[in-house]
């Protein structure tokens, strides 16, 4: 056999067995067909807020903070159709309330914040089957959402760093780095390198804020997603109205990217303001709205990485500051809005909740433009740049609407209030699923295209979804397909699966 046919034979080789691999991990399945097939109920308001599932054990590991005790909830889930509380994990002993879980390679990672909130958590490491604590490290303030990487190295946290409720004490927010193989180091790092860049950044749209708003203490880290070869994480600031990117290896912050606003005066924007109109009627309105994303999740296609953020906006609301006032009780730039009287009235823009903290650029009292928070949507960003790729406009509220799931108490908040996100690929398609705390429903887009989603369904769930999570059917109990969605109002936790086609 000659070199060449041997090199011709090998590649053969190599594309099959590719392909038998892929094939392997193929099924059949209809993306837009899923239905409940499963519930449990683990408590009441608390219950319920973030799932992760160990394929190893086939366990569910649930955060559990109602009014009995912090815990983390463990579920059998070999059967979906009915998974069953089978233990706990106390984390009283690690500090106060657990705000996120994350597994990988038979490890529990939990996010555990201070008995006092402004002091530094914990990220408290678990065996799956044991439960047995393998490492408690300390890192910044308030530890609020936990990852691995998906190479298993890093174990990455996102830390708030909220203020005291006086706003005497306000902790930098910042991003813990662990490292899994090094018996767990820390490395914990801040956002005071780009100080120098605020103005620069405010004029893009992004906010610093609130009493003594220090840069780095401003900067409130929310949820974090990682690339698929484990280098590089992006971490929503949320009430900063940003993005940040991090290089793992380094451990550095190398990039923000301000996400601007949003124009609900044009048709596809618009929006019902009004939780005092008694109806449910979408129209264009003189407002912009802060996309202020929570949860964010990463889809790579073509060599560009495509982040996916729910658009839920966040008031600051604490004892010694509040930003947010209704539209009725500011007072109006008449020549910008010449029907100011007619706007401010509460079945107009009067009961909509906007921020003092924009709008009001002169200082002098009269705002000259609104600015109200979360953008009703979500979007998807180019990772590399921080470019908007698309927005679903008013979608998420029509569609809420139009299968009956739509809050019109809501309306002068943040409408059906997209906060969590996930990815997923089921048959051939990649599909993004969107909770939405405010209409108890997840809905699903087909995101093959992540340039242009297209709408399948909307299911219903338990009370204030907070937990989206995506079993890929080689991971699943049953080898199909799941969908978790756990809602911290009322402890429910829903499971879906799609038909086998």
């Amino acid at each position: 056999m000659t070199i060449r046919n041997l090199l011709l034979l090998t590649a053969a080789v190599c594309l099959f067995s590719c392909k038998r691999d892929h094939d392997d991990d193929y099924v059949p399945e209809d993306p837009a067909s899923f239905a409940e097939v499963g519930s449990i109920d683990i408590g009441d308001v608390g219950a319920a807020e973030i799932t992760a599932y160990d394929p190893a054990t086939k366990r569910l590991f649930v955060v559990n903070n109602d009014a009995k005790e912090n815990r983390i909830d463990i579920l059998d889930f070999q059967d979906p159709t009915q998974p069953k509380v089978i233990g706990k994990i106390a984390t009283a002993p690690y500090g106060g309330y657990v705000n996120s879980v994350s597994v990988k390679d038979g490890l529990l990672a939990a996010a555990i914040e201070s008995t006092v909130k402004h002091q530094n958590g914990k990220v408290v490491v678990f065996n799956t089957s044991t439960y047995a604590e393998v490492k408690s490290v300390t890192v910044g303030a308030l530890p609020d959402m936990v990852t691995f990487s998906p190479d298993g190295r890093y174990i990455l946290s996102a830390n708030e760093g909220e203020p005291s409720t006086d706003y005497k004490n306000d902790p930098v927010g910042s991003i813990s780095i662990i490292a899994v193989k090094e018996n767990y180091a820390v490395t914990t790092v801040d956002f005071s390198a780009f100080a120098s860049q605020q103005a620069a950044l405010q004029a893009k749209g992004f906010r610093v804020f609130g009493p003594s708003a220090a840069f780095a203490t401003n900067v409130e880290p929310e949820y974090i997603t990682v690339a698929s070869d484990s280098k590089t994480a992006w971490v929503t600031l949320q009430e900063n109205n940003a993005i940040a990117k991090l290089d793992i290896a380094s451990k550095t912050i190398t990039a923000i990217y301000p996400l601007g606003f949003k124009n609900y005066n044009e048709d596809a924007n618009a929006i019902d303001p009004s939780d005092k109109d008694n109806v449910i009627a979408f129209k264009k309105w003189p407002v912009k709205g802060m996309y202020q994303p929570d949860a964010i999740a990463v889809l790579e296609t073509g060599g560009i990485p495509y982040l996916f953020t729910a658009n839920e906006g966040d008031v600051r609301e604490w004892d010694a500051y509040v930003e947010s006032k209704r539209v009725a009780s500011l007072k109006l730039n008449t020549k910008v809005f010449p029907d100011a009287a007619t706007l401010q009235l509460p079945e107009n823009l009067g009961r909509l909740n906007v921020t003092t903290t924009l709008g009001d650029a002169d200082n002098d009292g009269v705002y000259d433009e609104l600015y109200s928070f979360g953008a009703r949507s979500f979007s998807v960003w180019n990772g590399n740049n921080g470019s908007l790729v698309f927005d679903s406009k008013n979608d998420l509220d029509s569609r809420a609407k139009a299968g009956n799931f739509y809050d019109d108490n809501r309306s002068d908040d943040k409408g059906a209030e997209p906060e969590g996100i996930a990815i997923g690929e089921v048959g051939k398609k990649k599909l993004a699923f969107v909770g939405l705390e405010r209409a108890d429903a997840v809905a699903i887009y087909d995101v093959t295209n992540p340039s242009s989603p297209v709408f399948l369904q909307m299911l219903a769930c338990g009370d204030a979804p907070e937990g989206v999570l995506f079993i890929a059917a080689k991971d699943s109990p049953i080898q199909q397909s799941l969908l978790v969605v756990s809602s911290e109002n009322d402890g429910v936790i829903k499971v879906y699966k799609p038909k086998k086609i």
